[in-house]
C-alpha cells in the first residue's frame, strides 16, 4: 500500500482503456486486494463494476465503460454478440436492451452478473474489432439477439433494417441458421422467410399478413414500374399486375431515411401521370385499423379492374 501515493492512483486510470481495469492486471502492478477494497469504499475514488473489475475514475460508468468491464469480466477470447453487437455494426431498429451479451468458449465457468449476459458456445464464430471491441459478425449477432427475443415485430424490424441497408445478406443469415439446433430460432426463421419473399420492412410484413387473409390475389412485392418507353417510374411495395394497381406503405419510420421518403413521394406523381392507381397506407393504420385498409384495397382493386390496364411494365426489384 505504501508504494502507491495519491498521485500514482490519479495516473492509474490512464494506463487502462476507458479507465476500466481487471483485478488480475492491477495485481501485476503491485496493488493488493486490501488496497482495491479500500478504493471501492465510499469516497475511495473507484467503482466496482463487476466481480474483479473496477472503474478507476469512479462514479457511474457510461455504456462504453460497461461494455469494456463486461468483456474484462468474461476474460480472454470473449466477443460481443446480440443487440449490443448489432448496434455497433450499425443496425438502427433495435429495442431498448441494457444487457451486454457475450460469447465465451464452451466450458468456461462464468456466471451472468447484472447487465452481463454470458453464453458459452462450442459453435465456432468469427468477428472483428469494431470501435476497439471484439464483436462477432453481424449475422451471428442478429440471430443471437433474435433467439432471446419473443416479440415478432422486434425481430422482424431489426433483420429487415440490416438487410434493407445492406449491412447483412439473407444468405449470411440463412447460413447462420442452417445448422443451428438451439431453441428460440422459430422467429428468425419466419422473418427470414419473409425477407426471402421480398419483404423489406416491418410495415410491409404487416401488409403481407393482411392480404394473406383476404380474398385479394397475392400481389408481387417490391416491384419496379417502368413506362412503355422504359423510364423508371417508381418502386412500389405491392403490385397487382393483372389490373395495374400499386400499393405503397408511406412512412419515414419504415424506410431508410427522410431523403428516401421524399424520393418515394416524388414517384407517386410519376405513377399518376402514367395512369397507375396507387393505394397509400401509413403503417399505423395496418396495426390500428386493418379492416378499413382492406376495404380500401378491395375497392381500389375492383375499380382498377374496370379500367384498361396502364401501359407500364413491372419487374421484381431487389437491393443489389
Amino acid at each position: 500500500m505504501s508504494k502507491w501515493a495519491a498521485a500514482d492512483y490519479g495516473r492509474l486510470a490512464d494506463l487502462f482503456e476507458d479507465g476500466v481495469a481487471a483485478r488480475r492486471e492491477l495485481l501485476k502492478l503491485g496493488l493488493t486486494g486490501k488496497a482495491m477494497a479500500l478504493k471501492c469504499r465510499p469516497g475511495g475514488g473507484w467503482t466496482r463494476m463487476f466481480l474483479g473489475v473496477y472503474l478507476l475514475t469512479g462514479g457511474t460508468p457510461d455504456r462504453r465503460q460497461l461494455v469494456r468491464g463486461a468483456l474484462l469480466r468474461a476474460g480472454p477470447l470473449t466477443y460481443l454478440t446480440g443487440f449490443e453487437a448489432a448496434r455497433r455494426h450499425g443496425v438502427r431498429r433495435l429495442p431498448e436492451d441494457h444487457r451486454i451479451h457475450v460469447l465465451v468458449p464452451h466450458g468456461r465457468g462464468l456466471a451472468s452478473q447484472g447487465p452481463l449476459l454470458v453464453e458459452r458456445s462450442n459453435r465456432p464464430w468469427t468477428g472483428s474489432l469494431i470501435d476497439g471491441f471484439p464483436i462477432v459478425d453481424l449475422a451471428r449477432a442478429l440471430i443471437d439477439a433474435a433467439r432471446r427475443e419473443s416479440r415478432f415485430d422486434v425481430v422482424r424490424a431489426m433483420i429487415a433494417d440490416a438487410v434493407q441497408r445492406q449491412l447483412c445478406s439473407p444468405t449470411a443469415l440463412a447460413m447462420e441458421l442452417r445448422n443451428l439446433h438451439l431453441g428460440g430460432t422459430a422467429l428468425p426463421r419466419a422473418v427470414l422467410d419473409e425477407v426471402s419473399d421480398g419483404v423489406r420492412s416491418a410495415a410491409e410484413a404487416w401488409a403481407r399478413s393482411l392480404v394473406s387473409r383476404s380474398s385479394l390475389p397475392t400481389p408481387q412485392r417490391n416491384v419496379l414500374i417502368r413506362s412503355a418507353r422504359g423510364q423508371q417510374l417508381a418502386i412500389v411495395d405491392g403490385w397487382w399486375d393483372e389490373v395495374g394497381l400499386a400499393w405503397q406503405i408511406d412512412s419515414k419510420e419504415f424506410h431508410l431515411s427522410p431523403a428516401d421518403y421524399a424520393h418515394t413521394m416524388a414517384q407517386h406523381s410519376a405513377l399518376l401521370a402514367h395512369g397507375v392507381m396507387t393505394v397509400h397506407t401509413v403503417p399505423s393504420r395496418l396495426r390500428a385499423d386493418p379492416n378499413s385498409v382492406l376495404k380500401e384495397l378491395l375497392g381500389a382493386y375492383r375499380t382498377a379492374a374496370t379500367r384498361p390496364r396502364p401501359n407500364v411494365t413491372a419487374t421484381l426489384w431487389r437491393p443489389v
